[in-house]
């Protein structure tokens, strides 16, 4: 068993409100999806509130999303974010999320047990936007490996 856990932040900036029309399907898939996530191999934790997601949790401004979990390892999440039905959802993302000019999505190592909140989190997105993947701070296409 590691002694470290994977978290991860992701941030989309929406099209319009999740009460508008333009986002009521991917409104409509936020319980499966995190239905998935929470049953797929290797997940351990995710950011939600009493109705299930993180939706309502607006840290980084009124139409910012913010999604964050924890995985066993890169592999799991990978598996989860890239060859499960939740890479049907992000084939869709510019149907309801602007582009972003940084960086949106950081990984990082935690001690296991711990539950990183918004703060940590966002922190570790800016430090892989100043400094680049490290790690501190990566992205899937540039992992680093657990602490020794």
């Amino acid at each position: 068993m590691s002694h470290f856990e994977l978290a991860q932040l992701n941030i989309a900036l929406m099209k319009a409100p999740l009460e508008s029309p333009l986002m009521a399907e991917f409104v409509a898939n936020l319980d499966p999806i995190n239905a998935l996530a929470d049953s797929a191999p290797g997940f351990i934790w995710r950011l939600q509130t009493e109705e299930g997601d993180a939706t309502a949790l607006r840290p980084l401004g009124e139409n910012v999303l913010v999604n964050m979990s924890v995985w066993r390892d890169v592999e799991s999440l990978q598996n989860y974010a890239y060859k499960s039905a939740h890479a049907d959802i992000m084939r869709r993302r510019k149907e309801w999320f602007g582009p972003m000019s940084e960086a949106y999505l950081v990984l990082w190592w935690i001690p296991a047990g711990h539950r990183p909140d918004v703060a940590e989190a966002t922190a570790r997105l800016d430090l892989l936007r100043r400094n680049g993947p490290s790690a501190e701070a990566f992205t899937f296409r540039q992992p680093y490996p657990p602490p020794a």
